[in-house]
């Protein structure tokens, strides 16, 4: 099989996007809006369809009528309007086919053959389904003939549940599609301040000097949520906050902050110096797992002035040990990073929600202003992924007045939503738009996913062999205090978002 022959970047004339799982919560709440909100700014290809696959027995109009209540629902009211309502409605088709068996898969062959030029067209199947069902779906695609060169295949996470699988399921999936039509997606790539990071770093020439162990204390990344579990308990219960939240999301925002300039942003270049980090962490021994992580559960507490269920409660049972919360110490041992540690920290039912990257720079190395009131504190690079995208220096300055030098920390504030005319696009659109044009620039490639899972797998099996339980802390905290005290033992504390 060849690759897709429409130049990557470039908008294909025409284009088929197929959503497995078109009736789930995925395509109602993400998918489908973020493909309205392109078409609305004239970005799809004017000669798309999109069609939903399920199981439901949705004829044209009843599933038209399903999608028009989800865009209601879930799409800002300023932004919709009937114009693009009724083209978006117009492009949608629904198939219904049970993955598993023999039906539907003639009338879904027939449908994509039944266009002009179809062999031209850029056919993209959005796998919104459980990672079991990534196999199956592709020989079908592959044995109806839909697999071919202008094919692109987005697979969601989780990609397994350890090495091994992760690897059963990339075996699966590449027996079908070369891996430049692979798109493995993970939603935190496709928000702005991620990608700002990027040109943070490499496009202004004062920072890059300072972007490494000289310099720079400790690097601090948190993905905190007030949310539980809700009605993903069975999920949840099976992967826990590392494998759904740190071996994906936490670990490609560390490689994004890690990562050697690549000679362009664009292409392979981004994912080859990602992949780089990956195998320059420092692997992790039992000795290393007993002193360097924590892993946590919620009890019952307050968020938002509300009070909330515990993590058993909300499971339905208290025989669980499956982690809400993970804290953990990593290194990335490299010439740029050697002796500087990353803390990672991630929960469920934590205080607030919030996104954060915090790069810690060291102290001056000699106390200037020895009679002063205050004291200086040391730099800092606050970078806020959600909810309100942008980031704050922190600096040391003279508070105005006569009488002495009296020093205040200050910020130097850059919030998106004020600086920018326009709204920042969800992370959907921008990613979703990426695979049409066929740029892979922000999805993970195979070797990047199984070399997270090489690292996380040391953890998981050292918690797996432990007596201990995970800890527990009172929804609306920080976490359990031994994540404080992983930082405390360094000298260091968690940098909160309005320190």
């Amino acid at each position: 099989m060849h690759g897709p022959t429409t130049a990557p970047g470039g908008l294909p004339p025409a284009c088929d996007f197929t959503v497995f799982g078109g009736t789930g919560d995925l395509a109602l709440r993400k998918l489908l809006p973020a493909l309205y909100l392109r078409d609305r700014e004239g970005q799809l290809p004017a000669d798309t369809r999109i069609v939903g696959v399920s199981r439901s027995d949705h004829d044209q109009a009843a599933y038209r009528e399903e999608v028009r209540a989800a865009l209601l629902e879930h799409v800002d009211a300023d932004r919709l309007d009937d114009a693009a309502l009724d083209r978006m409605l117009a492009r949608l088709h629904h198939v219904t086919l049970d993955v598993n068996g023999s039906e539907g898969w003639h009338e879904l062959h027939g449908l994509l053959k039944d266009r002009a030029r179809h062999e031209d067209t850029v056919r993209v199947f959005y796998l919104a389904v459980a990672p079991g069902l990534f196999g199956s779906i592709c020989r079908r695609l592959d044995e109806i003939g839909a697999a071919d060169a202008n094919a692109r295949v987005v697979v969601e996470k989780p990609v397994g549940h350890d090495l091994a699988s992760a690897q059963a399921v990339n075996d699966a999936v590449g027996e079908v599609f070369e891996e430049s039509q692979i798109f493995r997606i993970d939603h935190y790539l496709g928000k702005e301040s991620v990608q700002n990071l990027l040109v943070t770093r490499f496009a202004n020439t004062f920072l890059e000097p300072l972007w490494n162990s000289h310099w720079v204390d400790h690097v601090q990344i948190t993905v905190a949520e007030s949310l539980g579990v809700g009605d993903r308990g069975g999920y949840y219960d099976h992967a826990g906050a590392l494998r759904d939240m740190v071996q994906n999301h936490l670990l490609q925002l560390l490689c994004l902050v890690a990562m050697e300039p690549p000679t362009y942003v664009g292409g392979e270049t981004v994912r080859d110096e990602k992949l780089k980090v990956l195998q320059a962490l420092k692997p992790m021994t039992p000795a290393d797992v007993d002193r360097d992580t924590v892993r946590g559960r919620y009890d019952a507490g307050l968020v938002g002035g509300a009070a909330v269920a515990s993590y058993a409660d909300d499971l339905g049972h208290d025989q669980s040990d499956t982690e809400t919360f993970v804290a953990l110490k990593a290194e990335v041992h490299n010439w740029r990073w050697a002796g500087v540690p990353f803390y990672l920290r991630t929960g469920k039912r934590l205080d607030r929600r919030t996104s954060e990257i915090v790069v810690v720079f060291k102290e001056p190395p000699h106390a200037m202003f020895p009679h002063s009131e205050g004291g200086s504190t040391p730099n800092r690079l606050h970078i806020q992924v959600q909810p309100d995208e942008g980031m704050r220096l922190h600096l040391t300055a003279k508070e105005p007045g006569p009488g002495g030098i009296r020093l205040r920390p200050v910020s130097l504030d850059l919030s998106y939503a004020t600086a920018f005319a326009q709204a920042s696009p969800d992370a959907y659109e921008r990613l979703l738009m990426d695979v049409i044009k066929g740029n892979p620039t922000l999805f993970m490639r195979r070797d990047e996913v199984e070399a997270a899972w090489a690292w996380v797998e040391p953890i998981l099996t050292r918690w797996a062999a432990s007596p201990d339980r995970p800890r527990r802390y009172p929804a609306g905290t920080t976490g359990p205090i031994a994540a404080a005290t992983l930082l405390e033992r360094d000298g260091r504390t968690w940098q909160e978002s309005d320190s």
